[in-house]
């Protein structure tokens, strides 16, 4: 018994990760990474404003979102270990760590994450060249990422 509720969770967890292909930072983060690499702003130029920047960081430091984080992450942690081999992480876990660390670490971002046998490709704009840089060395700090492409682009200021 003491294993079937941790399974019945990671089964419901896993049906609506499965409804979401893409783990996106933000809202306004594009819906694949197969899209342009410039998130959804209020205008499509690509141009990351001053506002967006702030609705991103407050939800992404809020303390409901870093409580729902570490919900998530030991969620997918204790499905693993009692359903499977915890050294095997699913993509749709992957995808969702990266992205949590993503938001935690560079909660002005726009950004989209998707998985595929550990090879990671992440899209969207960031505020700064900086946060840019910083992209790859968080990802691969996620436990099961093998490989990180980048398609993310600095966004323009907007004017």
């Amino acid at each position: 018994m003491s294993r079937f509720i941790p399974f019945l969770l990671g089964v419901t967890l896993l049906v609506s990760a499965t409804g979401c292909t893409t783990a996106k930072t933000s809202s306004n983060a594009p819906n694949s990474t197969d899209e342009n690499t410039t998130a959804t702003t209020d205008n499509n130029q690509g141009e990351l404003s001053a506002k967006d920047a702030q609705e991103n960081q407050k939800d992404a430091t809020s303390q409901v979102r870093q409580d729902q984080i570490a919900s998530d992450t030991r969620a997918r942690q204790e499905r693993n270990q009692a359903v499977g081999n915890p050294d095997q992480i699913a993509d749709s876990d992957i995808q969702s760590l990266v992205r949590n660390q993503l938001e935690t670490k560079l909660p002005k971002s726009q950004l989209a994450v998707d998985s595929e046998d550990g090879n990671v490709t992440i899209s969207g704009t960031v505020s700064s060249q900086e946060e840019l840089n910083q992209i790859e060395s968080l990802a691969k700090g996620v436990k099961g990422v093998k490989s990180v492409n980048v398609k993310a682009t600095v966004a323009a200021p907007k004017q």
